[in-house]
């Protein structure tokens, strides 16, 4: 149990963290807000409940008394066994519950769509809500695509079915959406059949970029999408020459891989600055690209992949831009992603120039009954002054889901998340919370040699983000500032 003081308050939770069980008296403590020290997901303190995503489970609370100097706590022996309470506290007021047989529609099989449909039930919908995805699985944690290659699909699902099915979730699976007439309010799927809706949301999510090069039809081809794919991988790898096409945190983050007995292991990437997503400058990235250095991993960077050869259909060589050749047993694509909304083309749905779906802060898009979350989206940012971005990531997406359930229930929510970012790279931590985006100066603290600290990126003179190698806490902490519109100047941060 974790007892925590807030001024003269007592409050007695849960003491891991139901994400993946980080010890949360290490967290960050801000008022009524409990905050996991590893990947930022948020606890309220007097009731338990979820305030910050990843995790999708709240925290057990319990009853603290103070007699005479000493508090005392009271639960139940089975509760404190549990490794977390099984879900979100439920919202049944009779004033809030919708006892209509409406039928809310889900696209899309992510966490985006997850949360939206636990959301739906825990605020007291009791009409018919349908996930449909093209996926072969219920939601899974992709973060362990790259690094726990060989577990089985069912080892990573983020519910079971049967949690689904015990709150009638209807989880259609193999189920591409190839059409929406938004005037009818009906869905075509690509069997033939349709599906009516009340309330939709999309969360069809993204998909690997294509590679547009000769000889890219080769076998042994393979992208990081699927759990199927990930032990693909991890089969093809062991023992082969792999090159890596891209520098971004896909490419990077296969440690697993790079782990195995090879010849060689290649990355080459177009920038000096891979995962521009999370915006690391390439001096900040040099600690753990030394690390995959170290593990034989060799970067070909400022070049570019031009051809694949192959003998009996399988590719054997990559040839790059400058010239040089680099054989290739096994080729993983990561050259970014692609928004999956290809099936809304030539309807009046308002997407940018790369496809994403354009919403407002109640994940509204310009369509009455329509909402959209997830990496299928561009929204309004706070931390960018209201600008617009895409931000591909489970903590986004889950936020995302969550206010787009509250607002098909009327609540009138507007979005309030600080984009969360974490990897491990051969067992060494990086940490990114924020909107560094246009950042115009850093302030750097601890040693990149020694593989230990913390850069703040700064923007019009105040903090916009956080980044670290091996120090979690400070991050959440800097992400808990930024959640309370607190304002960090560059002199604080020094």
């Amino acid at each position: 149990v974790l007892l925590v003081r807030n001024r003269k308050e007592f409050s007695a939770l849960g003491s891991k963290c139901p994400h993946y069980g980080a010890p949360l008296s290490k967290g960050v403590l801000r008022g009524e807000r409990l905050r996991c020290p590893w990947h930022g997901a948020c606890f309220n303190i007097r009731t338990g409940d979820i305030e910050e995503y990843p995790a999708l489970d709240c925290i057990p609370c319990f009853k603290v008394t103070v007699e005479d100097g000493k508090v005392f706590i009271t639960a139940k022996k089975k509760v404190l066994t549990f490794p977390a309470v099984t879900e979100h506290r439920q919202h049944l007021g009779l004033h809030r519950c919708l006892l209509n047989r409406n039928t809310m529609l889900l696209l899309g099989g992510g966490v985006a769509a997850l949360v939206c449909a636990e959301t739906l039930r825990q605020e007291g919908f009791t009409g018919r809500i349908i996930v449909a995805t093209n996926e072969k699985h219920v939601p899974y944690d992709k973060s362990k695509l790259s690094k726990e290659m060989n577990l089985k699909p069912e080892d990573i699902y983020m519910r079971k079915p049967e949690f689904l099915k015990a709150r009638g979730i209807e989880f259609w699976t193999e189920k591409e959406a190839v059409s929406v007439d938004f005037q009818k309010q009906r869905v075509h799927f690509m069997d033939g059949s349709s599906q009516k809706y009340q309330q939709l949301l999309i969360a069809t999510g993204s998909h690997s970029g294509f590679l547009k090069v000769p000889g890219a039809d080769l076998q042994n081809i393979c992208t990081l999408q699927t759990p199927e794919e990930s032990s693909k991988i991890l089969k093809l790898a062991t023992g082969k020459n792999l090159v890596i096409v891209g520098a971004s945190f896909i490419g990077t983050r296969l440690d697993q891989a790079c782990r195995l007995p090879a010849p060689a292991r290649h990355t080459n990437g177009t920038s000096l600055q891979p995962g521009a997503a999370a915006e690391l400058p390439a001096w900040v990235l040099a600690g753990p690209f030394q690390m995959l250095q170290n593990k034989g991993v060799k970067f070909h960077m400022k070049t570019e992949l031009c051809e694949l050869k192959g003998k009996d259909g399988k590719v054997t060589e990559a040839v790059l831009a400058n010239g040089k050749t680099l054989p290739a047993d096994v080729v993983v694509v990561g050259i970014g992603s692609i928004p999956s909304s290809a099936f809304l083309k030539g309807t009046s749905i308002a997407r940018d120039d790369k496809g994403a779906i354009l919403v407002n802060l109640h994940m509204q898009t310009n369509i009455p009954n329509v909402f959209a979350a997830g990496d299928v989206v561009t929204f309004p940012v706070a931390l960018l002054n209201g600008d617009r971005s895409s931000i591909h990531h489970q903590q986004v997406a889950e936020a995302h889901g969550h206010c787009a359930a509250l607002n098909m229930l009327k609540r009138g929510k507007e979005l309030h998340t600080v984009p969360y970012f974490w990897t491990t790279m051969l067992g060494k931590s990086i940490r990114y919370a924020g909107c560094g985006k246009g950042y115009t100066d850093t302030v750097v603290k601890g040693s990149l040699e020694q593989q230990k600290f913390l850069i703040f990126y700064i923007r019009d003179g105040h903090v916009t983000a956080a980044a670290s190698l091996n120090c979690d806490p400070m991050v959440s902490l800097i992400a808990e500032v930024l959640y309370l519109g607190k304002q960090i100047s560059k002199e604080e941060a020094e």
